[in-house]
């Protein structure tokens, strides 16, 4: 579905849901054991979105002592990534999200990849054809090519473009074209009017293709493709019913489809599941996220430092607002489970600001870090391993704890080289700071006060000493720091010199003097 379209469609039930709120109809609270999916195409990594969808069909399951499932939707072969399968493994069981059936695992319903279900789909594609509510559709590429230029240029124009030319063909003569291998799709006949259904979101939703009264064109979709593979709308009807989920929760831009899969539950005489369609993710510019961008993909926040903690908590709160006592945004993935329940979702599009998710993630690190947490520690020994070979595990370990509350990510880590090894005179910081204040003599003067032990000993009372000599208070912090660091800002002066010693201090000073 296009951008346009999608925003078209929010807008729509956005009015849709004030009118129920003004109703006074509520979301409903689900209590009964749920049994949901998380279906992904490995047609790309896991992004975002994507990510949001599989939290909350977990956290309703777990929230009502349900189960969760995993199902690959990977019908569309052409389509199909390499390595995105694994990614999808390996992005969910980092952040937590383990499922109770699906791939690698098993469970009563499997196989839980559609590409292995070829036989049940055919089986339920035949019956359909028999009861009449599906036929078998010989018209060519070309053909079908001009009935949408066709549609296009009708006023007003619509998507819905066949004329059931393959719907009249009787079903005799149908089986014996199919038997002599003739290629052909199978359609559903759709209904003239789609009924209205329920989301639990946003309450009654009535959807209706466009068509033109002068040229009726019908919404038969398409089920089973030429290479007898089940479309992405078939298959997950005929899975989400043998695999007996009870709820589906799912982006708006599945929405249009939502009319169609009901059509095809009812033709089968079967109960459909309750929906629930989320809002879409925009930019804090209101823009809608772009799949294809790879700074949404879920690991590769893994490769930013970001922690799965940090990201759950910052994902979950993408059109949810927990009811709680608890003043902070703060929640583990177990607090979500016992928080969440479907009347706190919100209906407007939710905004993505990484200043919250960096909020997050310094929170989680700091508190890794004060429990002794050895994945994290390792980790930000290795990366300054990488820079200082020779740098202890103690050095570092003493390193990350001194300076835990400045940093943002483990990677940071490395910005505060200069406290296990000398600091870099030649950075930009420093050449900034010798092409501005380094000819001063009030420099030379600062360095040569504060080689002596006992100024370093007391900063404060030495700074007021020079102060009253007519030096800068700003200079002398500028002086001290491009000593200490190599200009480079950050730690309180004070700090850094508790962190590296006096002895180290006054060396560091003495070799700033030689530089100047």
């Amino acid at each position: 579905m296009s951008s346009k379209r999608a925003f078209l469609v929010s807008k729509e039930l956005r009015l849709a849901a004030w009118k129920a709120k003004s109703l006074g109809i509520a979301l409903d609270d689900i209590s009964s054991p749920a049994r949901t999916r998380f279906a992904p195409s490995p047609t790309g990594f896991l992004h975002l979105g994507s990510l949001r969808t599989a939290l909350y069909n977990y956290l309703l399951a777990k929230s009502t002592g349900g189960q969760f499932l995993l199902r690959l939707e990977d019908t569309d072969q052409k389509r199909l990534v390499q390595g995105a399968e694994d990614n999808i493994y390996e992005s969910l069981k980092w952040c937590g999200l383990h499922w109770d059936e699906g791939p690698l695992i098993g469970g009563p319903y499997e196989p839980y990849r559609q590409s292995d279900r070829h036989e049940i789909y055919a089986q339920y594609s035949n019956t359909l054809i028999d009861s009449g509510n599906a036929y078998r559709c010989f018209c060519s590429k070309e053909r079908l090519d001009k009935l949408r230029e066709s549609a296009q240029r009708l006023q007003p124009p619509t998507t819905v473009s066949y004329d059931r030319n393959c719907a009249h063909i009787s079903p005799e003569e149908s089986a014996k074209r199919a038997e002599s291998g003739e290629p052909y799709t199978v359609r559903f006949k759709s209904p003239n009017t789609y009924p209205a259904f329920e989301d639990l979101l946003h309450g009654k939703v009535d959807l209706q293709p466009q068509i033109n009264k002068d040229d009726v064109r019908y919404d038969d979709q398409v089920l089973i493709k030429s290479d007898g593979l089940p479309t992405y709308h078939f298959a997950n009807v005929i899975d989400d019913h043998h695999m007996k989920i009870t709820h589906v929760i799912r982006g708006e831009e599945w929405l249009p489809s939502t009319p169609k899969h009901i059509a095809m539950y009812a033709a089968f005489g079967w109960t459909a599941p309750k929906f629930i369609h989320i809002p879409l993710l925009t930019s804090t510019k209101d823009k809608k996220l772009s799949k294809r961008s790879g700074d949404i993909d879920v690991m590769n926040f893994k490769k930013r430092g970001i922690l799965p903690e940090a990201l759950i908590n910052f994902v979950a709160l993408f059109g949810w607002s927990p009811r709680t006592e608890k003043k902070s945004e703060i929640h583990v993935l177990k607090e979500l489970v016992e928080l969440f329940n479907t009347r706190d979702l919100t209906r407007g599009n939710a905004k993505v600001d990484d200043k919250k998710l960096f909020f997050f993630n310094k929170h989680y690190l700091q508190e890794r870090v004060n429990r002794d947490d050895a994945e994290i520690l390792n980790q930000g020994y290795e990366i300054l391993k990488e820079s200082y070979p020779n740098v202890t595990k103690e050095q570092s370990t003493r390193l990350i704890k001194f300076v835990k509350e400045h940093l943002t990510n483990i990677f940071e880590v490395k910005n505060y080289y200069y406290l296990i090894s000398d600091p870099d005179l030649q950075n930009e910081h420093a050449q900034k700071f010798i092409s501005s204040v380094g000819n001063n003599s009030d420099a030379k003067k600062i360095l040569s006060t504060f080689s002596e032990v006992g100024a370093l000993e007391d900063i404060d009372r030495t700074t007021d000493e020079l102060v009253e000599a007519g030096v800068q208070k700003k200079v002398i912090f500028q002086t001290l720091r491009f000593a200490l660091s190599g200009g480079i800002p950050g730690l309180k002066i004070p700090l850094l010199v508790e962190f590296i010693g006096v002895e180290e201090a006054q060396k560091r000073v003495k070799e700033a003097m030689e530089k100047l």
